[in-house]
C-alpha cells in the first residue's frame, strides 16, 4: 500500500512538473532582461545604474505578483559606452553568451539603432527607451523593436509647436552631430516652421560630446533670435545652459528652448539655471499621487529620485513580462504577438497602445516649465505642468509612417 503511494505520489509530482513546463516555456527556465545602458558616459546619470535599479524592481514587483515566475526572472546591466559598434557586440554577446531574451533602454540612437539590427537578426525583442530618432519606428523598424516612452517627434511636436505659439517665432538652433541630434534638428526644424516660425540661421551641429559651446553661444548673439534651441542632452546640454548663462543670453532676450530634457540636467546646474525654460516629457516624478509613490520607492531603493528614463524602464521592463506571462513563453516571436496592439496603463505609461503597425509606444505626455528655486515646495520639484498631449495627438501619425515591417 504504501509503495502504491509513493509511486502515485511520484507520477503526481511529474504530471504537475510537466504541466507547469508546457504552461511556462522559459528558456533556460529563466527569463534574462538584458540592460544595456551607459554606466559610464555622458547619460550615465540619465539611465545608467537606475535604469538597471529600475530593471531589478520591474522583475521583483512581476515575480512577487506572480508565483510561478518567483526566482525565474534576473536582470543584466552592460555598458555600451554611447558606441554603435560596442552596442552591436554587446547586444551578440549578450544573446548569444549571457542567454538574454530582451534588451531594455538603450541611451543614444546610433547605438540603438545598432542593437536593434543585431536582435532583428537573432529573433530577440527590444525596448527602446532612452534613444529618441524616429528612424526606430520608420525606415528602419523591425519586427522585434518597439520604441518606448519617447521620440524626437514626440519632444518636437510638444515643444517646438508650444514655444513658437507663445511667441518664440524665431530660432538659432545647435544639435549633437549623430543619429539622435540630426533627427531632432529636422524634426523640431519642421515643428517651428509648421507653426509660421523661422530660423534665423541654419542649425548648426555639434561635436559629440563636446564642453566648448562659446562660438555657438557668440552667433547667437550676433543673430539675436527670440529662441536659442539646443537639442544637446545629458552633458552636453549641462555645458550648454551653463554657457548660454555666462554668456548672458537669458538677460538679452534670447529664451531657451530644450529639445530633450531630464531631471538630472537641472539638478547639475540647479534650476534657476533652466527657469522658465519649456520642455517635452513622458512622465516626472511629481506629477500625481501614482507617480510620485513609484518614485519614493525607487528613491529608497536607489538613494535618489528617478528620471523619467529610469521610470520608462520600469513600466517597460514590466509590460514585456506582463507579455511573456500571457504568451506562457519568453520566444521572441510569441512575445511580440503579445506586446502587438497591447492597450494598458500605469504610474507612468498614461492611456497607452502598442501600435501594432510600427511598434511606437503610444502614450500621454507632457509640456513642463521648469521651476525657478523659489517656486519649487521640496527638494527635486523642477517641473510644473502646462499642458497634457494625448496619446493619439503626441506622436507621428501612422499616415506619415515609413516603417515597411
Amino acid at each position: 500500500m504504501k509503495r502504491t503511494q509513493r509511486t502515485t505520489l511520484t507520477l503526481l509530482a511529474g504530471l504537475l512538473a510537466l504541466g507547469a513546463a508546457q504552461a511556462q516555456k522559459l528558456s533556460d527556465n529563466t527569463i534574462k532582461i538584458g540592460v544595456l545602458t551607459d554606466l559610464s558616459g555622458v547619460y550615465s546619470e540619465i539611465t545608467g545604474q537606475g535604469s538597471v535599479k529600475a530593471a531589478q524592481m520591474a522583475a521583483a514587483d512581476f515575480m512577487k505578483a506572480n508565483k510561478s515566475y518567483a526566482g525565474k526572472v534576473q536582470v543584466v546591466g552592460v555598458d555600451h559606452q554611447n558606441k554603435a559598434d560596442v552596442a552591436a557586440n554587446k547586444a551578440s554577446e549578450m544573446i548569444d553568451r549571457q542567454n538574454v531574451d530582451v534588451l531594455m533602454d538603450l541611451p543614444t540612437s546610433s547605438a540603438a539603432l545598432a542593437a536593434s539590427n543585431v536582435a532583428k537578426s537573432k529573433k530577440v525583442p527590444v525596448m527602446v527607451v532612452t534613444g529618441g530618432t524616429t528612424a526606430l519606428t520608420n525606415e528602419s523598424c523591425n519586427k522585434y523593436t518597439f520604441h518606448y516612452a519617447y521620440d524626437n517627434y514626440m519632444l518636437a511636436n510638444g515643444t517646438g509647436t508650444a514655444v513658437t505659439k507663445r511667441g518664440g517665432n524665431s530660432w538659432y538652433v545647435i544639435y549633437p552631430n549623430y543619429a539622435f541630434g540630426q533627427d531632432l534638428n529636422r524634426q523640431m526644424t519642421a515643428a517651428i516652421q509648421e507653426n509660421k516660425g523661422r530660423l534665423a540661421a541654419p542649425s548648426d551641429a555639434t561635436p559629440f560630446p563636446n564642453t566648448d559651446f562659446s562660438s555657438y553661444l557668440l552667433k547667437a548673439q550676433s543673430l539675436k533670435p527670440k529662441v536659442f534651441g539646443t537639442m544637446q542632452a545629458g552633458a552636453d546640454l549641462v555645458n550648454v545652459v551653463k554657457q548660454y548663462n555666462e554668456f548672458g543670453l537669458r538677460k538679452q532676450g534670447i529664451g531657451l528652448g530644450i529639445g530633450l530634457l531630464f531631471e538630472t540636467d537641472v539638478s547639475a546646474l540647479g534650476q534657476d539655471a533652466f527657469a522658465g525654460a519649456l520642455a517635452t516629457v513622458p512622465w516626472f516624478w511629481n506629477l500625481d499621487a501614482r507617480s510620485r509613490v513609484w518614485a519614493q520607492t525607487f528613491e529608497k531603493s536607489f538613494g535618489k529620485k528617478p528620471t523619467w528614463a529610469q521610470a520608462g524602464v520600469y513600466s517597460a521592463t514590466m509590460t514585456y513580462l506582463q507579455a511573456v506571462a500571457r504568451a506562457k513563453s519568453d520566444d521572441g516571436d510569441a512575445v511580440v504577438k503579445a506586446l502587438e496592439g497591447h492597450r494598458f496603463s500605469d504610474f507612468f505609461a498614461r492611456n497607452a497602445q502598442i501600435r501594432p503597425q510600427d511598434h511606437r509606444v503610444i502614450l500621454d505626455v507632457y509640456t513642463v516649465q521648469v521651476k525657478s528655486k523659489a517656486q519649487a515646495k521640496e527638494n527635486g520639484d523642477y517641473f510644473s505642468r502646462v499642458a497634457t498631449i494625448p496619446a493619439a495627438r503626441a506622436f507621428q501619425p501612422l499616415a506619415e509612417s515609413k516603417c515597411k515591417m
